[in-house]
Protein backbone atom coordinates (compact mmCIF):
# COMPACT_ATOMS: atom_id res chain seq x y z
CA UNK A 1 0.00 0.00 0.00
CA UNK A 2 2.72 2.44 0.92
CA UNK A 3 4.46 1.64 -2.73
CA UNK A 4 1.41 2.45 -4.63
CA UNK A 5 1.44 5.70 -2.61
CA UNK A 6 5.12 6.73 -3.13
CA UNK A 7 4.61 5.23 -6.57
CA UNK A 8 1.46 7.70 -7.07
CA UNK A 9 3.03 10.42 -6.04
CA UNK A 10 6.26 10.20 -7.64
CA UNK A 11 4.00 9.68 -10.89
CA UNK A 12 1.79 12.33 -10.31
CA UNK A 13 4.84 15.25 -9.60
CA UNK A 14 6.50 14.24 -12.68
CA UNK A 15 3.16 14.40 -15.18
CA UNK A 16 2.35 17.94 -13.11
CA UNK A 17 6.19 19.06 -14.23
CA UNK A 18 6.01 18.30 -17.62
CA UNK A 19 2.06 19.72 -18.05
CA UNK A 20 3.38 22.82 -16.32
CA UNK A 21 6.72 23.06 -19.03
CA UNK A 22 9.85 22.51 -16.38
CA UNK A 23 12.36 21.62 -18.01
CA UNK A 24 14.53 18.73 -17.67
CA UNK A 25 17.56 20.95 -17.11
CA UNK A 26 18.30 22.78 -13.84
CA UNK A 27 19.78 26.41 -13.88
CA UNK A 28 19.57 28.94 -11.49
CA UNK A 29 17.95 31.93 -12.01
CA UNK A 30 19.53 35.12 -13.51
CA UNK A 31 18.42 38.95 -13.51
CA UNK A 32 20.76 41.26 -15.90
CA UNK A 33 20.01 45.10 -15.61
CA UNK A 34 21.59 47.97 -17.30
CA UNK A 35 22.57 50.56 -16.03
CA UNK A 36 24.68 50.18 -13.51
CA UNK A 37 26.27 48.00 -15.98
CA UNK A 38 26.55 49.28 -19.89
CA UNK A 39 26.74 45.74 -20.92
CA UNK A 40 25.26 42.69 -18.40
CA UNK A 41 25.49 39.27 -19.45
CA UNK A 42 24.77 36.33 -17.46
CA UNK A 43 24.59 32.61 -17.79
CA UNK A 44 24.07 30.18 -14.96
CA UNK A 45 23.87 26.20 -16.84
CA UNK A 46 21.20 26.70 -19.52
CA UNK A 47 19.69 29.74 -18.30
CA UNK A 48 20.94 33.22 -20.03
CA UNK A 49 19.92 37.02 -19.99
CA UNK A 50 21.41 40.26 -21.47
CA UNK A 51 20.55 43.74 -20.58
CA UNK A 52 22.06 46.90 -22.11
CA UNK A 53 21.16 50.47 -21.68
CA UNK A 54 22.07 54.00 -23.47
CA UNK A 55 21.28 57.28 -21.97
CA UNK A 56 18.69 56.95 -19.01
CA UNK A 57 16.44 53.95 -19.38
CA UNK A 58 16.46 51.08 -17.39
CA UNK A 59 16.85 47.38 -19.37
CA UNK A 60 15.95 44.20 -17.18
CA UNK A 61 16.36 41.05 -18.00
CA UNK A 62 15.47 37.43 -16.05
CA UNK A 63 16.12 33.75 -17.47
CA UNK A 64 15.65 30.57 -15.17
CA UNK A 65 15.06 26.62 -16.30
CA UNK A 66 16.62 26.82 -20.13
CA UNK A 67 15.33 30.36 -20.69
CA UNK A 68 17.05 33.40 -22.31
CA UNK A 69 15.83 37.11 -22.16
CA UNK A 70 16.86 39.89 -23.83
CA UNK A 71 16.27 43.89 -22.56
CA UNK A 72 17.61 46.42 -24.58
CA UNK A 73 16.66 50.37 -24.28
CA UNK A 74 17.65 53.32 -26.58
CA UNK A 75 17.36 56.69 -24.42
CA UNK A 76 14.84 57.36 -21.99
CA UNK A 77 12.68 54.23 -21.28
CA UNK A 78 12.27 50.99 -20.02
CA UNK A 79 12.25 47.38 -21.34
CA UNK A 80 12.07 44.31 -18.82
CA UNK A 81 11.54 40.94 -20.02
CA UNK A 82 11.74 37.33 -18.61
CA UNK A 83 11.83 33.51 -20.14
CA UNK A 84 11.94 30.12 -18.51
CA UNK A 85 11.37 26.57 -19.47
CA UNK A 86 13.29 26.83 -23.19
CA UNK A 87 11.38 30.40 -24.02
CA UNK A 88 12.65 33.28 -25.60
CA UNK A 89 11.73 37.03 -24.56
CA UNK A 90 13.06 39.72 -26.18
CA UNK A 91 12.51 43.47 -25.65
CA UNK A 92 13.20 47.05 -26.94
CA UNK A 93 12.26 50.67 -26.25
CA UNK A 94 13.33 53.82 -27.52
CA UNK A 95 11.88 57.52 -26.85
CA UNK A 96 10.12 56.93 -23.39
CA UNK A 97 9.07 53.62 -24.75
CA UNK A 98 7.85 50.82 -22.34
CA UNK A 99 8.15 47.58 -23.55
CA UNK A 100 7.47 43.85 -21.62
CA UNK A 101 8.34 40.45 -22.94
CA UNK A 102 7.49 36.83 -20.45
CA UNK A 103 8.21 33.58 -22.37
CA UNK A 104 6.86 30.78 -20.34
CA UNK A 105 7.56 27.30 -20.63
CA UNK A 106 8.77 27.27 -24.19
CA UNK A 107 7.16 30.53 -25.84
CA UNK A 108 8.65 33.42 -28.06
CA UNK A 109 7.76 36.68 -26.89
CA UNK A 110 8.75 40.20 -28.86
CA UNK A 111 8.12 43.52 -27.93
CA UNK A 112 8.86 46.72 -29.35
CA UNK A 113 8.00 50.17 -28.00
CA UNK A 114 8.96 53.71 -29.15
CA UNK A 115 7.54 57.35 -28.81
CA UNK A 116 6.20 56.80 -25.16
CA UNK A 117 4.16 53.73 -26.59
CA UNK A 118 3.44 50.92 -23.50
CA UNK A 119 3.91 47.21 -25.59
CA UNK A 120 3.08 43.93 -23.82
CA UNK A 121 3.51 39.62 -25.58
CA UNK A 122 3.11 37.25 -23.54
CA UNK A 123 3.37 33.28 -24.92
CA UNK A 124 3.55 30.46 -23.56
CA UNK A 125 4.48 26.93 -24.41
CA UNK A 126 4.66 26.18 -28.59
CA UNK A 127 3.50 29.74 -28.87
CA UNK A 128 4.60 33.05 -30.09
CA UNK A 129 4.06 36.84 -29.24
CA UNK A 130 4.80 40.14 -31.07
CA UNK A 131 3.98 43.40 -29.43
CA UNK A 132 5.07 46.78 -31.50
CA UNK A 133 4.09 49.84 -33.59
CA UNK A 134 3.51 48.15 -36.68
CA UNK A 135 0.62 45.52 -34.72
CA UNK A 136 0.13 42.94 -32.81
CA UNK A 137 0.40 39.04 -33.19
CA UNK A 138 -0.44 35.85 -31.74
CA UNK A 139 0.15 32.57 -32.86
CA UNK A 140 -0.89 29.61 -30.80
CA UNK A 141 -3.30 29.15 -28.08
CA UNK A 142 -0.82 30.35 -25.33
CA UNK A 143 -0.43 34.09 -26.27
CA UNK A 144 -0.98 37.76 -25.99
CA UNK A 145 0.07 40.68 -27.47
CA UNK A 146 -0.90 44.64 -26.73
CA UNK A 147 -0.02 48.17 -27.93
CA UNK A 148 -1.75 50.50 -25.59
CA UNK A 149 -0.90 53.56 -27.33
CA UNK A 150 -2.64 52.23 -30.41
CA UNK A 151 -5.47 49.92 -28.47
CA UNK A 152 -4.28 46.98 -30.86
CA UNK A 153 -4.51 43.27 -28.99
CA UNK A 154 -4.70 40.08 -30.06
CA UNK A 155 -4.95 36.79 -28.01
CA UNK A 156 -5.01 32.43 -27.93
CA UNK A 157 -3.60 32.89 -31.55
CA UNK A 158 -6.23 35.46 -32.55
Amino acid sequence: MSRTAALFAVGGSVAAAGFLGAGTAAAAPVSCVSPPAANDIRVDGTASCGATSTGPGIANAGAAESGTAVSVTDGPGATTTYANGFGTALGASKNAGTAYAWALGGGIAHSWADEGATTVAVAGWGSGATAEAAGVDCVGPLSMALNLKTGQFCMLGN
